[in-house]
């Protein structure tokens, strides 16, 4: 395993930025009316999720990026909810709906994962101030 030096570094960020790329791509074919409305409701709940990815692993606090994490998944889930919408009212067919749908579930699955490692490493930190501090 590699050192993560930077959020650039870590692949869920970089997925999440392709999701967020793909989107901002689906939004420029929506009618302009939708573009303003559904579309940038897409582009925001797309950003969001790259955008916490990285604002958490800049936080020298491991819990923050917890946090965070949790943020950029619940946008992941937003985003997916609006890719639905927009599938059932006929702005998006189901072959442009899908893959969008899959790529943002496989980010949302990184994510989990990612935030249940630093889980553990928080618990250990937390283990190990712990006996530290029972000690006479």
């Amino acid at each position: 395993m590699t050192d993560v030096k930077s959020f650039r570094d870590l692949l869920v960020w970089q997925k999440a930025t392709d999701l967020a790329v793909n989107i901002y791509r689906m939004v420029e074919r929506l009618p302009p009316s939708q573009q303003t409305v559904l579309g940038n409701q897409m582009r925001r709940s797309a950003l969001s999720i790259p955008s916490n990815i990285a604002e958490g692993c800049s936080r020298h606090s491991t819990a923050s990026y917890i946090h965070h994490l949790r943020i950029a998944h619940g946008s992941g889930c937003e985003l997916e909810t609006q890719i639905e919408i927009g599938r059932r009212v006929a702005l998006l067919r189901d072959d442009q709906a899908a893959p969008l749908v899959d790529d943002a579930q496989e980010v949302g699955r990184m994510i989990n994962g990612l935030a249940r490692s630093l889980k553990r490493k928080l618990e250990q930190q937390r283990k190990k101030a712990k006996g530290m501090s029972d000690e006479p």
